[in-house]
């Protein structure tokens, strides 16, 4: 037998509304034919008749929430069938050959739900292909006058029979073997075991009322199944804002295990790069560096699997911006140790050398100690003017007298031309001045070192709950923030304000680094 592939289709909220105005329109004229209808049928036959509303309402649900798979589409479909038979039951014939027809696609929908309604065994096949074999043999029946005994009729009982049976074992096959994440999502089809085991057992003969009544509410199980796996996910998903919570004081290796719990798959893991996984698993990118993998099964919850990526890449980036501002305090104190070790303590120590000549001279060769005294009056001056060089490095004392005056001195110390407009009124919270200037400082630094720039720019404005500082070249560009821990540190520390840098730097027109700093007015 050959099979048709085909894709769900995109449900877009046209169809979503007209396919939900639909399923009205049916159950209103269903209601309307049985309540007008000259016998009244059983209590059971009046609840087949609407069960289809349950499989619509909760396929539509789910085709909705995963339009890439065909499982929403095949339970919208099983519904819909199902009111077929009393839509049409008075029109004789054509109401007995489509009274069966959903059984087609209810197996189709039990035997896939974690291949998203996709036939990919032989077994699964084969399983619905007997109830399309029993759909030919009905019409079959009916063309040749409805026998209702005989060779067709035992034929297409015993197909129906097998399927049935043969559905209810392949399901709790794969959900004894099956992993937690992919039991929850064979939840519905465990749900219809009980359903096709009845059926399989109606074929049997006549049967009493309450077999009737319990095979007809069977067939609720399998739309209580979506729904109570909908609920889990929802509950699940109520995890997460315990997991936003711990995720400020998370260590890293609790990391993997929180989200691992919160998607009840102890197999999710967070892998370096972006695979793509071939053993069945699905796989989220997380940011530039990393990829949360996880049992495709999740796949069905898809805002649970985008909540998750997202509380792992605040971490990440936590992290990582942690590890920076570390590795940016270890790199500042190894420079003030080298500094202090190369510069001011050999100073000292040869003034303190000196000063013992001095004394040794001071007596015998008055001259001679005059001239000690005077290079260590020198070595001393330049010692004090390095220490405050490294003192400016850890907080400028300039920016005592505000942050105008502090960048008009970085202005006068470039090493090009720099031009200085300020538009602030006031002194600025202390953290603000503080960012501003060193974003000013590391901007010219850059400038003077890789620009190649005839001439810079340091703009500063003050409106709408923002300070905005801006530096500008006409130098060669090309700068890239990601490249240079100088503005990556930069960075963090307007980040950490809740501000934001931008560098935009195109090769050949000059650089402009702006940094926005929330700051009321």
């Amino acid at each position: 037998m050959a099979w048709r592939r085909f894709s769900a289709p995109e449900l877009s909220h046209g169809l979503w509304t007209g396919l939900w105005a639909a399923l009205v329109a049916v159950v209103t004229i269903v209601v309307v034919q049985t309540l007008t209808a000259d016998e009244t049928p059983e209590g059971y036959r009046i609840l087949f008749r609407l069960v289809g509303t349950a499989y619509v309402a909760c396929g539509l649900i789910a085709w909705r929430r995963r339009p890439d798979s065909r499982s929403g589409l095949l339970m919208t479909a099983t519904g819909f069938l199902l009111f077929l038979e009393p839509l049409l039951d008075r029109f004789g014939s054509l109401g007995d050959l489509t009274e069966d027809l959903w059984s087609i696609t209810i197996i189709w929908l039990l035997l896939t739900m974690l291949s998203g309604g996709r036939l990919t065994s032989r077994v699964d096949k084969t399983l619905v292909g007997l109830f399309v074999l029993e759909f030919a043999i009905e019409a079959l029946r009916l063309a040749t006058g409805g026998a209702e005994d005989g060779a067709l009729a035992g034929v297409e009982g015993l197909a129906v029979s097998i399927g049935c049976l043969g559905t209810a074992v392949a399901i709790g096959v794969r959900y004894a073997r099956a992993s937690a994440p992919r039991r929850r999502a064979l939840l519905p089809s465990v749900a219809g075991i009980g359903a096709l085991l009845l059926f399989a057992f109606a074929q049997g003969g006549e049967l009493p009322i309450w077999f009737r009544w319990v095979a007809v509410l069977s067939l609720l199980a399998v739309p209580a199944g979506f729904l109570v796996g909908l609920l889990r996910s929802r509950l699940a998903r109520g995890g997460l804002a315990d997991l936003f919570r711990r995720l400020p004081t998370m260590r890293g290796e609790d990391l993997q295990p929180a989200l691992a719990r919160v998607l009840g798959d102890p197999t999710a893991e967070i892998v370096r790069g972006h695979p793509y996984p071939d053993d069945g698993r699905g796989a989220a990118v997380i940011n530039e560096e990393a990829t949360l993998v996880y049992d495709a099964s999740l796949d069905d919850d898809p805002e649970l699997i985008e909540a998750v990526v997202s509380a792992a890449a605040i971490a990440l980036e936590s992290r990582a911006r942690l590890e920076r501002i570390v590795t940016a305090g270890d790199d500042e104190r190894r420079r003030l140790e080298r500094n202090l070790h190369d510069g001011a303590q050999q100073r000292l120590v040869a003034l303190a050398m000196q000063l013992r000549l001095v004394q040794h001279e001071i007596h015998t060769d008055p001259a001679a100690a005059q001239a000690l005294v005077d290079s260590a009056s020198k070595e001393l001056a330049l010692s004090l003017e390095e220490l405050r060089e490294l003192a400016r490095g850890i907080h400028p004392a300039v920016l005592d007298h505000g942050l105008e005056p502090a960048l008009h001195s970085l202005a006068s110390q470039a090493t090009v031309p720099t031009e200085v407009a300020y538009d602030a009124e006031g002194r600025l919270p202390e953290p603000i001045e503080l960012a501003a200037y060193f974003v000013t400082s590391e901007a010219l630094a850059n400038v003077g070192k890789y620009a190649r720039a005839n001439s810079a720019s340091v703009r500063v404005a003050h409106g709408d709950g923002a300070l905005v500082v801006e530096i500008a070249d006409d130098g060669i560009g090309g700068a890239d923030a990601a490249l240079g821990s100088g503005l990556r540190g930069l960075a963090d520390r307007v980040e950490a304000l809740d501000g934001r840098l931008r560098v935009v730097s195109p090769p050949g027109a000059g650089t402009v680094v702006r940094a926005e700093l929330p700051c009321a007015s």
